[in-house]
């Protein structure tokens, strides 16, 4: 088949540190791949965000506070996602990627697919707790393949092509949700944007191979006899030493908790506030968000890749930067006094705000040694699903019912303003871990 050319696969841990047994990806392949990796990415928060738009159907069916939506959005998923983000990370470290990804996209779309079936809200809620627990297998695995099928100067455009999987994700979960439900109810909905992602599973698990791990940075792999894979805690120890990644991990978590809290409560400020329908804030809201998220990520990947050349630390000024100046916009969004207001704030939100994931991924690859990555990305990725996912959304719905007798409708805008003011924090805790974020890098490297 054409778009195997050049492929190669890894058959054994000791084989991939090799580096000396099979040739390097074709440009080609890799494009392929990453092609699929962005898509499984963009069903992984299509699952996620399709709840998003259906808060309102589902309330009024199974009877459920704004607080109980938001432990079902949050902690619900977040927490099962966090626990086993890690020991699968590590599983991604020295086993198949490939098998690791396809069992895990299979596992949470038929899990989304399932909540179509829910009669309460705890089964509801048991259906994301399994999403959580197949998606804690669908990032940090992924991003270990990108690093490998992509040089150190091409990676952050990877990640920033990869990350449209976000943006097209939540386009979609809003859109084809609003489309879907004003049709079939919620119930199909989940249904039928849960099954073709089991179909996609397939098609990467037969397409899809392991590279060479390293084979692509600066130093020559390790031979096997060097080559082994460090424990667990030594890991932590290694990576925890390193000033720049705990400041990346809080930093990056904070940012998160603000972030996300915005992002799953953004489509009822818009219904409640506004007095949109949810055909209105999916058609009007889905496309706002997606192309000027999208744009800025791939935006941010082009100028990072270029700039760090130069100077390293731009993988962390750049995630800085881009969360600092995109909160004025946020908190605009959130209270502008008509829905054109709020859309075109949602511009500039998307445009600056959209280019901190990748590059903060970069720099997370970039701090941890080939044999480390997966696990790596994976405890970045657990303070941004922990403080984003597992908080975010869970505060502003408390928030929303204390508020709510006073504030009525508008109470949803102040909460969000609250929540997303965090973001300032983590902002500059990314600024502040540049310091020492060359020096790491040395380490990482030698």
């Amino acid at each position: 088949m054409s778009i195997r050319a050049g492929e190669t696969e890894s058959p054994s841990p000791a084989v991939a540190g090799a580096g000396t047994a099979a040739p390097l990806p074709s440009v080609r392949y890799s494009h392929y791949v990453l092609a699929l990796l962005t898509l499984m990415y963009t069903f992984n928060y299509l699952d996620r965000y399709v709840l998003t738009i259906l808060v309102v159907p589902i309330q009024a069916e199974l009877n459920l506070s704004d607080s109980a939506m938001g432990f079902m959005m949050g902690p619900a998923f977040a927490i099962f996602y966090t626990a086993l983000g890690i020991p699968i990370a590590r599983l991604a470290d020295t086993h198949s990627r490939r098998v690791i990804l396809s069992v895990s996209f299979a596992l949470w779309s038929a899990m989304t697919a399932l909540a179509g079936l829910a009669r309460t809200g705890l089964e509801l809620t048991a259906t994301r707790v399994g999403v959580g627990i197949g998606e804690a297998g669908g990032t940090a695995p992924a991003h270990s393949l990108i690093s490998d099928y992509f040089p150190p100067e091409r990676r952050t455009l990877g990640f920033g092509v990869f990350q449209q999987g976000v943006y097209l994700g939540q386009m979609l979960g809003l859109m084809v949700g609003a489309l879907l439900v004003a049709q079939v109810g919620w119930r199909m909905t989940f249904v039928i944007v849960g099954l073709p992602g089991v179909v996609l599973a397939l098609l990467l698990y037969f397409t899809v191979k392991d590279p060479v791990r390293g084979a692509l940075d600066p130093l020559p792999p390790l031979p096997p006899e060097q080559s082994s894979t460090p424990s667990m805690r030594e890991v932590f120890a290694i990576l925890w030493r390193r000033p720049s990644f705990r400041f990346l991990m809080v930093g990056a978590g904070i940012a998160s908790f603000g972030g996300t809290g915005f992002g799953f409560w953004l489509p009822v400020l818009f219904e409640r506030a506004h007095g949109m329908t949810l055909m209105e804030v999916g058609l009007q809201l889905g496309p706002t968000m997606a192309i000027s998220g999208s744009m800025g990520a791939i935006l941010a990947g082009v100028v990072t890749d270029r700039l760090s050349l130069r100077d390293r630390r731009w993988l962390m000024w750049i995630p800085g930067a881009s969360v600092l100046t995109s909160l004025p916009f946020l908190i605009g969004v959130c209270l502008a006094p008509t829905a054109g207001g709020a859309l075109l704030s949602a511009i500039p939100a998307g445009l600056l705000g959209g280019g901190w994931a990748p590059a903060a991924y970069a720099a997370a690859q970039a701090l941890a040694p080939p044999r480390m990555r997966a696990l790596g990305a994976s405890l970045l990725i657990l303070c941004i699903t922990l403080l984003g996912m597992g908080a975010g959304p869970q505060a502003v719905g408390l928030l929303n019912d204390a508020l709510a007798p006073e504030y009525g409708a508008s109470a949803v805008r102040y909460s969000m303003v609250i929540v997303i003011s965090t973001c300032a924090i983590g902002a500059l805790l990314l600024l502040w871990g540049s310091r020492s974020f060359e020096r790491d890098c040395q380490g990482a490297d030698s």
